[in-house]
């Protein structure tokens, strides 16, 4: 659960940021998503997501595409519970998040220059699509780059997403007597013009 909303938030940010003047790929061995998950009520882990794939077009349409099981918690049998009870990834591969940004905003930025913008971004899990406000800061990179942080964390809740149940199925199997389903998500996104 933490980790969906953690790859939703991602995708949020990889949305915002805008090309140029042509399409932008994301740079997968640049970019990650990372979410917060707490455990017995103060415990935190910090977990991410890696091998992202995305584009922003033209128009403005960002796109990401989040493979969870891809999910990366520095625990390998947490990695498997996480894919087997939360995610289910075996009838649900990936996670989906789009944006439409201002394009136009984007192209005036020079390397080194940044601008914030606010916007919503989509996340589709499971069954569920749901929106998420998100501050973005991109930033123009040399060698034709932008780099889309999150300015604050997007702040996923699993209910939203069909989520509870799974993640009291975690709860269970670790033993433990709380796991929080409110996951903060940054992103740092790397787009390479094409």
């Amino acid at each position: 659960m933490f980790m969906l909303t953690r790859y939703f938030l991602l995708g949020l940010l990889l949305l915002t940021s805008a090309p140029s003047h042509a399409e932008w790929i994301l740079d997968s061995d640049a970019s990650e998503i990372t979410f917060l998950t707490v455990k017995k009520q103060s415990v935190a882990e910090i977990n991410n997501f890696r091998e992202l794939q995305g584009a922003l077009d033209t128009k403005g349409k960002a796109s990401i595409t989040i493979p969870l099981a891809k999910v990366d918690t520095k625990i390998p049998i947490r990695d498997e519970r996480m894919r087997k009870l939360l995610f289910e990834t075996t009838k649900f591969a990936e996670a989906r998040v789009t944006a439409q940004i201002d394009i136009e905003k984007l192209r005036q930025l020079q390397p080194g220059q940044t601008t914030v913008i606010e916007t919503n971004i989509t996340l589709a899990l499971r069954d569920v699509t749901h929106q998420e406000p998100a501050r973005l800061q991109v930033t123009a990179l040399s060698g034709d780059q932008m780099l889309v942080n999150t300015v604050e964390p997007v702040v996923i809740n699993a209910g939203d997403y069909q989520l509870l149940e799974g993640v009291d199925k975690l709860r269970e199997v670790a033993g433990l007597d709380a796991i929080s389903p409110v996951v903060p998500v940054t992103v740092k996104l790397v787009f390479d013009e094409k």
